[in-house]
């Protein structure tokens, strides 16, 4: 049996619409990275309209449909982006490709959902950032790992709550497999997927933003290297960077593509947050040896040590916020500054890498 390695995904929750049917309609375009179900399910949950899809590529197109069979089939792109009724392109576009295509959806009035990680040069934030601030449309991301993770969406309740104090630290690793035969090859090509860092280092960056709560960070230092994948040379296998925010918190987090394939799913994604008055440890997708299930959270503060099994309990409010946030001009589910920065930083860490050989 083929195991996972993440391309597809695309979490299950309760629905919970924030609208009626029809009030918000969107269309899927570009169906490079599975990631795309995983945006199309949490919008639909939250009560949206999915109208269109449209890829060159029809066996993508075919699979789409099995997965949201009242969708329309668009002949083009265009004819996506003229319609007067869709009021969001959701994209999962190769990454060197994510930029141009939400500047084209701004210019036909819409706002934009892309997945991660939304540019790939610091040249196309910049034009991202002069198209949101000419037209006041939205430049959204799928930070899935902290958007479409229950444990993590409730850290960041107990965080505002107060169950660890201050925040002062955060540790992120995001090992993935690497299953290259299920690979586009786009994948393996840096200047199309932006390298390590910027890629799946941004799940990381955008986390410590919000668990510590800061506005900025400087980028202290950063590393990346193939040591495994000789015969993709491109390919950079591992990452890792530690920052430091504007209000003194601490990040370091490790990505990479060396999973081994004994594990029970496709990556065991962890968080550690230290506050001042305790921890949180996340333990994202398995708890290995113990249960293959997810979204395990351990709290550790004055009152006590507790594990919470949350698959299941909390649910995914981004995508309803976001809905909402479109039709309301707010900005509840992400601002624009912190979807930017943390792209921004990523694009740092990447630039200023040292390579390992």
């Amino acid at each position: 049996m083929q195991k996972s390695d993440g391309m597809n995904y695309a979490p299950q929750g309760k629905p919970k619409p924030v609208v009626e049917p029809g009030q918000f309609v969107f269309a899927a375009v570009a169906l490079d990275h599975g990631h795309i179900y995983g945006m199309c399910n949490g919008l639909t949950e939250a009560g949206a309209t999915l109208k269109w899809v449209y890829d060159p590529d029809p066996a993508k197109v075919q699979a789409f449909c099995a997965r949201f069979p009242k969708v329309n089939v668009a002949e083009s792109e265009r004819q996506v982006l003229e319609d007067p009724e869709v009021k969001l392109i959701a994209a999962a576009a190769v990454p060197s490709e994510r930029c141009a295509l939400g500047l084209r959806a701004m210019e036909h009035g819409k706002d934009y959902f892309t997945d991660k990680t939304p540019f790939t040069t610091l040249e196309q934030l910049a034009a991202a950032k002069e198209m949101t601030s000419r037209t006041g449309l939205k430049y959204m991301v799928y930070y899935s790992e902290r958007l479409h993770v229950e444990s993590a969406i409730y850290a960041g309740q107990l965080i505002k709550e107060g169950a660890i104090g201050r925040v002062v630290q955060v540790i992120g690793t995001g090992p993935h497999r690497l299953n290259a035969p299920s690979r586009p090859d786009w994948f393996f090509q840096k200047e199309k997927y932006g390298g390590i860092l910027c890629d799946i280092g941004s799940h990381q960056i955008e986390q410590f933003l919000f668990f510590s709560g800061c506005q900025d960070a400087k980028v202290v230092h950063s590393k990346v290297a193939n040591y495994k994948c000789k015969q993709y040379p491109e390919l950079e296998d591992f990452g890792d960077a530690t920052l430091v925010g504007d209000n003194g918190a601490t990040n370091y987090f490790r990505v990479d593509w060396l999973t081994p394939d004994g594990l029970g799913t496709w990556g065991d994604g962890r968080t550690i947050i230290m506050g001042t008055e305790g921890y949180i440890e996340l333990r994202k997708y398995i708890d290995i040896a113990r249960t293959k299930e997810g979204n395990h959270l351990y709290l550790v503060n004055g009152e006590g040590e507790k594990h919470f099994a949350v698959s299941g309990q909390i649910g995914y409010p981004f995508f309803g916020e976001l809905i909402l946030d479109c039709l309301n001009r707010t900005e509840i589910a992400m601002t624009q500054a912190h979807a930017f920065k943390a792209a921004e930083l990523c694009l740092i860490a990447q630039r200023d890498a040292i390579v390992v050989e």
